[in-house]
């Protein structure tokens, strides 16, 4: 996949009181490239519990073609095909989330837990635009063509 249509991709996770950090940095890691570095929020939830926001966002067209690889191993890339038009926005940005649990294990499966939110390239800026950009980069990943 000589071309990347994103601007970058943003992953985040929470990791919750009853959660090992370092399982959701693992977690994390299914999707991201070793050398990216994860920023580390610490929050308190509204019950005084601690709330630890782990993110990360890849800008370069080969930290982004890693994130792409990962996503190409999703059995549901016919259903996020098929809703593309409800997982754009109108500032371009596409969404996905990804279970926690099956990320853990080194899996990547559709479900709660990871925000995938990444910046699709649409000239003009339109949403059109970038659900067409998504789809066909989504559907060279879905037929397991790269380039």
């Amino acid at each position: 996949m000589p071309k990347v249509p994103f601007h970058y991709v943003d992953l985040r996770a929470f990791s919750y009181a009853t959660e090992d950090v370092k399982r959701v940095e693992q977690a994390l890691y299914t999707l991201l490239p070793e050398d990216i570095e994860l920023d580390r929020v610490e929050n308190v939830g509204h019950h005084g519990d601690r709330i630890v926001v782990l993110s990360a966002r890849v800008e370069t067209a080969d930290e982004m073609r890693h994130v792409l690889d990962r996503l190409s191993e999703l059995e549901d890339l016919d259903r996020v095909l098929d809703e593309l038009d409800e997982r754009v926005d109108d500032n371009c940005a596409l969404f996905l989330r990804l279970d926690k649990q099956a990320a853990f294990r080194g899996d990547v499966r559709l479900g709660p837990g990871l925000t995938v939110r990444t910046k699709v390239e649409a000239y003009p800026a339109k949403k059109e635009k970038a659900v067409a950009n998504a789809r066909e980069t989504l559907s060279r990943l879905a037929d397991g063509d790269d380039d």
